[in-house]
């Protein structure tokens, strides 16, 4: 497998889809943009809306991929899921959906045949203060 930043993240979001597609997630959008802010995979199961950021490296990995979504990110994140409610492809969507950000990890070892994926539903609230 080539190892350049981008072909390891696309392999890595559609290995995220694959695995959220298995537990039931209907996949709304992928590298979703609205202007400048991006969200990797937006997912809808039952009446829930999730934000998915996908974090994919090759092994041996310094740090754990999800550790990469700090304060900044997670910020990103919370106004990237602004700008898509507003959007139209917000509209064919139930009104009452329950929002989550959620994280996954997909680590590639050798040719990139074999990967661990680890995911994080969840993984933050959005506080405001």
């Amino acid at each position: 497998m080539k190892t350049d930043k981008p072909t390891v993240g696309r392999k890595g979001e559609e290995e995220a889809s694959l695995y959220l597609q298995r537990l039931g997630h209907r996949i709304l959008a992928r590298n979703w943009r609205g202007g400048h802010l991006e969200l990797d995979i937006i997912t809808l199961l039952g009446k829930e809306l999730h934000i998915v950021e996908v974090k994919s490296r090759t092994a041996p990995v310094m740090a754990e991929p999800q550790r990469n979504v700090g304060r900044e990110k997670q910020r990103r994140m919370v106004a990237a899921a602004q700008a898509f409610l507003h959007s139209e492809e917000r509209r064919n969507l139930p009104a009452d959906l329950e929002i989550f950000f959620d994280v996954m990890s997909v680590v590639f070892y050798g040719s990139g045949a074999d990967f661990d994926v680890e995911y994080y539903p969840k993984a933050f609230i959005p506080l405001y203060a």
